[in-house]
């Protein structure tokens, strides 16, 4: 997978332009705000998923604007392709010249991964940015799994509003199929979310022993009441069931259902504790960094493609060895790093400079 041009108009604080990136290295220099994070949106964007920043569309449109264009040209399955997004109030987006149903549809044909200072919440914070990140690592892998989701999501809106209708005096009548649909539904997510952990752990857990020089056990897992990754499949839908059934009345009360992969989590543990709880800044970096390299992985033995990573701000909370162990693990890829400094990243790599000031992006030949 290599990005052989972007194009941005419209987006952000961006300038107008186009960038013509190297298959390896190229390092975005520049100092706070002026755009370097902007133009890895733009490109995270072709990957079908939202903002990795939790921008809605309509926020990523320039201040005077009224839409934005991109247009990015980029080799996959040994040929060159073109898609197009345009963002309005929302996103639409073309490949090949031929409009897609929606810009998700975008899932599996250009694949990347991001790693940024807001993905310190995937260990810093509470379940739902854990649910986010392995329902769109899994999207890239599984184009498919879009339905999955959207199957599970329509069937637990359609429960809830049936229970709140049930608080409100309405009759109960209907609720048993509603179970059974989210439980057959919520099984099929329960299962992809749980292949994809193991195929994740094990690299995962090499990776942060190589960041972190190995001196501490990395854990990760999938938790559910429901089960975890090692729950047969098949058993699922009947958990989900009697859970459902046992929280009824709770569920009736509270407007929404309790029970379901919409509550579930990812376990990521350090020296076998939380490390929500008890890890350190920089180990809740470094297993976020491992996240994201054995998310890039996964999806290269699946589909036969290196995703391009996108790394915001990675070397900066780093020391010298684990900065010199994340170069060499990414050598090869094409990758894109933003940075203040570039002399880190030019002390294992060439590739290509661009300096990023107010919204300008210029080839620098440092």
């Amino acid at each position: 997978m290599i990005v052989s041009q972007l194009e941005f108009e419209g987006f952000r604080n961006l300038k107008t332009g186009k960038i013509e990136p190297v298959p390896e290295v190229n390092i975005l220099y520049g100092q706070n705000a002026q755009g370097k994070t902007n133009l890895l949106e733009a490109l995270w964007f072709f990957t079908g998923s939202r903002s990795f920043r939790g921008a809605k569309d309509a926020e990523t449109v320039a201040f005077g604007s009224e839409k934005a264009r991109l247009g990015l040209d980029f080799i996959a399955e040994e040929r060159s392709q073109r898609a197009e997004i345009l963002i309005e109030k929302r996103r639409s987006a073309t490949l090949g010249g031929i409009p897609l149903r929606s810009a998700s549809r975008l899932a599996g044909r250009f694949c990347a991964i991001v790693f940024s200072p807001a993905h310190l919440s995937l260990v810093k914070e509470g379940p739902e940015g854990r649910r986010r990140f392995l329902d769109a690592a899994y999207c890239q892998v599984r184009p498919g799994y879009l339905k999955i989701l959207a199957d599970y999501q329509r069937v637990l809106t359609q429960r809830n509003a049936l229970l709140k209708d049930i608080r409100n005096g309405g009759a109960k009548e209907g609720l048993d199929i509603w179970d059974e649909r989210l439980s057959l539904t919520g099984s099929r997510v329960f299962a992809a979310r749980a292949a994809y952990i193991r195929r994740l752990a094990p690299i995962a857990e090499k990776i942060y022993a190589g960041i972190s020089g190995g001196g501490e056990s990395f854990c990760i897992g999938y938790s559910s009441k429901a089960g975890d990754e090692r729950t047969n499949p098949e058993e699922v839908y009947g958990r989900l069931l009697t859970l459902l059934r046992q929280e009824r009345e709770a569920d009736i009360a509270a407007g929404f259902s309790t029970v379901g992969p919409h509550r579930d989590d990812i376990r990521i543990e350090i020296a076998e504790r939380s490390a929500r709880v008890y890890a350190s800044q920089g180990q809740q970096r470094s297993a976020v960094l491992a996240l994201k390299l054995a998310e890039a992985s996964v999806l290269r033995e699946e589909t036969g493609e290196q995703p391009v990573a996108l790394l915001d701000d990675v070397m900066s909370e780093l020391d010298t060895t684990r900065q010199d162990y994340v170069l060499n693990h990414i050598h090869g890829w094409q990758v894109f790093l933003t940075c203040c400094d570039p002399s880190p990243v030019l002390r294992l790599t060439g590739g290509r400079i661009f300096h990023v000031e107010g919204g300008r992006i210029i080839r620098d030949a440092l």
